[in-house]
């Protein structure tokens, strides 16, 4: 599956958080990138344990919560159209997760502004999942301590739990287990999603025909300055990469692209692909990289991936 031209890879994050007025159900779901993943076994359930550290991109969704009688979901911008159906979508399986849990939810009309790219290793469908259980907490003042919205979360995907607080974190688990926030530096980067779906299932039964690394490091404490962190992520990488690209060959060409591109000090794929990104030690570095990647017909936006919503 392609996915289309998108003529804006950077939203207005900016009015999601300061709001169109105090009293408008809005929250961003901002893209999730995984720095490192780590996969630690398969379970009985034919679930995969994984062990990553994540942090969070400026690059974001928009989700606006309309209180109505009943659920619905409407979708714009540039990747409104490869979404799925609306039962299929991430928003109504939150959105029923939570309901089974709560008698009586408030709910409403949400509308979605979709600027991150579809099954693309970023996490945007379970960022807009995390964002609609925010805000119908809001709606139904209900805290986010709630142990009612994690169980919901998890309950809608693996990723969902950890794109609730979108804060960096390592992920554990299946994604139900998180450490406590971390405090990270900025880090300036260029995100790069080649136009091509890739099916997080189709990559895990690659990685069973391959095989499970044998020799990864677990992740340890995480260092908390610039330099000493890029140290640290040279040292663990993704254990999807090659699977993925057995699955799209082009994320091996991204990879090489971004590693061409002057002033990197790392480049990985995030989750299970296709989204790819490189590093930089400063943001006009990752402008300039954004630039030279323009042109051929990828997604590319240059964003600060961080610790803190």
């Amino acid at each position: 599956m392609s996915i289309p031209p998108t003529p804006d890879p950077s939203p207005p994050l900016a009015r999601a958080r300061e709001g169109r007025g105090t009293d408008e159900l809005t929250q961003p779901a901002r893209a999730k990138i995984n720095l490192t993943l780590r996969v630690t076994g398969k379970r009985a359930d034919g679930y995969h344990e994984l062990e990553s550290l994540v942090v969070f991109a400026d690059v974001a969704d928009t989700l606006t919560l309309e209180p109505a009688g009943h659920v619905s979901v409407e979708a714009r911008g540039p990747f409104a159209d490869v979404i799925g159906a609306a039962r299929d979508n991430l928003i109504v399986k939150a959105h029923d997760a939570l309901a089974a849990l709560v008698p009586g939810l408030k709910t409403g009309r949400f509308i979605l502004d979709k600027h991150i790219p579809v099954a693309a290793g970023i996490g945007g469908g379970s960022a807009d999942a995390a964002a609609a259980l925010r805000l119908l907490a809001r709606l139904n003042d209900l805290s986010l301590d709630d142990a009612r919205i994690m169980t919901a979360a998890l309950r809608t995907g693996a990723d969902v739990p950890v794109c609730i607080g979108s804060r960096a974190c390592v992920m554990s688990g299946i994604g139900e287990r998180l450490s406590p926030p971390l405090d990270l530096p900025p880090l300036p980067a260029v995100l790069v999603n080649p136009r091509v779906a890739v099916a997080t299932r189709d990559v895990f039964a690659a990685l069973a025909r391959q095989g499970l690394p044998q020799d990864a490091q677990r992740l340890g404490e995480v260092p908390r300055r610039f330099d000493a962190l890029i140290d640290y992520l040279a040292a663990h990488g993704n254990d999807l990469n090659e699977a993925a690209i057995a699955c799209a060959p082009v994320i091996g060409q991204v990879l090489g692209a971004l590693r061409a591109l002057p002033g990197t000090k790392l480049v990985r794929m995030s989750g299970s692909g296709a989204t790819c990104f490189a590093l930089f030690a400063t943001g006009a570095e990752a402008e300039a990289a954004g630039r030279a990647l323009a042109g051929r017909g990828w997604w590319v936006a240059p964003t600060t991936l961080c610790g803190a919503p």
